[in-house]
C-alpha cells in the first residue's frame, strides 16, 4: 500500500502546475482582460482542434486536466476538449522509449493519435454547427459559485486561481488512490488474460480500461503490445479513450452530468471505432 500512497501522491502532484496556469489563466480572462482579447480567443477557437490535437502528444496528463477546466468555462470548443482526449498520450511514450521501441513505431503512433484527435475535433466542432446548435457563451462565473471561490470579491486573481486548484486536487488524489488501490490488487495478469485471443471484442475491452482516470492504465496497454499479447488496434483504442485525468476533471468542474456522460460514451467510441480501423488497415503493421 506505500506504493499505491506514493504513485498517488505523484501523479497527484504532476497535475498542480497545470491546473494552477489553467486557473489564473482563466481568472485573468474573466476578470482583467478586455473584450478584445476574449474576441480573439473564440476566434481562435475555429481551430481549437488543431492545437489541441498538437498539444495533447505531448506525454502529460495535466494538458487533458487544463482542457476539462477550459471547456467547463467554455472557453474550448467541445471538438477541441476531444482533440486533446484522443492525442493524449500519457505514459504511453516513456514506456515506448524504455523499452527502445523503434523510433519509426513511436513516431506513427504519436501521429495518428494526433491526427485522429484532431479529425474528430474538428468533425465534432462541424456537426454541432449545422445542427443549428448556438455556440455556448462563457461560463466562468458558474464554476466559480460552484467552487465558492468568492472571486467576485476578490481584486486579486491568485487567491481564487489557488482555491479552484486545492479542491480540484483533493478531488483527484482520492480519486486516484481508489483506483490505484483497485488496480494494485487486480494486477496486471488480469488485463493480460481479458485480452488473449480476442479479436475486435480485444478494442471494446481494451477502450474500457483506457478510461480509467489513472497513468497505469496505459503503462499496462503499452506494455502488453510491446509483449505482443495485445494487438496494435486494441492498445490504440485503450490509448484513444486514455485521457490521463481529464474526465476525472471533467466530471468535477462541469456541472452539467448528462453532458459529462455523453462525452465518455462518445470518447469510448471514437477510440473502439480507432482502434479497428487501425487494426485492420494495418497502421501499425
Amino acid at each position: 500500500m506505500a506504493d499505491v500512497v506514493l504513485d498517488t501522491v505523484i501523479d497527484s502532484l504532476k497535475l498542480l502546475p497545470f491546473l494552477l496556469i489553467t486557473y489564473i489563466l482563466m481568472e485573468y480572462v474573466e476578470h482583467k482582460a478586455g473584450g478584445g482579447f476574449e474576441k480573439a480567443l473564440h476566434k481562435g477557437g475555429a481551430i481549437g482542434p488543431l492545437f489541441g490535437g498538437v498539444l495533447g502528444v505531448v506525454p502529460q496528463c495535466g494538458f487533458s486536466a487544463a482542457a476539462s477546466n477550459l471547456y467547463a468555462g467554455r472557453i474550448i470548443s467541445l471538438g477541441t476538449l476531444f482533440a486533446v482526449y484522443l492525442s493524449t498520450s500519457d505514459e504511453m511514450l516513456p514506456i515506448l522509449i524504455s523499452e527502445q521501441a523503434e523510433m519509426s513505431l513511436i513516431i506513427r503512433i504519436l501521429v495518428i493519435k494526433a491526427v485522429m484527435g484532431i479529425a474528430t475535433g474538428f468533425i465534432v466542432d462541424l456537426v454541432l454547427r449545422l445542427s443549428g446548435r448556438k455556440k455556448q457563451e462563457w461560463d466562468i462565473e458558474s464554476l466559480c459559485e460552484r467552487e465558492h471561490c468568492s472571486c467576485e470579491e476578490e481584486e486579486g486573481i491568485i487567491k481564487p486561481a489557488l482555491v479552484h486548484t486545492f479542491h480540484v486536487f483533493i478531488f483527484v488524489f482520492f480519486i486516484s488512490f481508489a483506483l490505484n488501490t483497485v488496480v494494485h490488487f487486480l494486477g496486471e495478469d488480469v488485463l493480460r488474460n481479458s485480452m488473449i485471443g480476442r479479436p475486435v471484442i480485444g478494442e471494446f475491452i481494451a477502450a474500457l480500461i483506457g478510461l480509467i482516470p489513472n497513468c497505469g492504465a496505459s503503462v499496462a496497454l503499452t506494455s502488453l503490445y510491446l509483449e505482443k499479447v495485445m494487438s496494435a488496434g486494441a492498445m490504440m483504442s485503450g490509448l484513444l479513450t486514455g485521457a490521463g485525468v481529464g474526465l476525472l476533471v471533467l466530471f468535477r468542474v462541469n456541472d452539467h452530468m448528462k453532458e459529462n456522460l455523453v462525452i465518455a460514451g462518445l470518447l469510448y467510441i471514437f477510440g473502439v471505432l480507432g482502434g479497428i480501423f487501425i487494426e485492420f488497415t494495418g497502421l501499425l503493421a
